[in-house]
């Protein structure tokens, strides 16, 4: 996905709407914490159990983006198909 954002070249990706996924990676760069993430379409979610300290964002489908967040950024970006 880093190669993805980077290039904007979404080929090698696993889901069809690249282009959502290039927006959502760009709000994640922008974001200065996990809630600026909170936006209308994104079903935003603070990951609870063995994932506690994630969120996640609907991607595409069964795909959401997850990430942790430390010192102002997102890390550990990951495109997971949770079905």
């Amino acid at each position: 996905m880093e190669r993805s954002f980077a290039t904007g070249d979404g080929r090698r990706l696993s889901v069809q709407n690249t282009k959502r996924i290039a927006n959502i990676l760009r709000v994640l760069d922008d974001a200065s914490c996990p809630e600026d993430v909170n936006l209308p379409g994104f079903r935003f979610d603070a990951l609870v159990g063995r994932d506690k300290g994630r969120y996640a964002v609907n991607a595409s489908g069964n795909w959401r983006i997850t990430f942790r967040w430390t010192e102002g950024d997102a890390i550990e970006v990951d495109l997971e198909d949770y079905h």
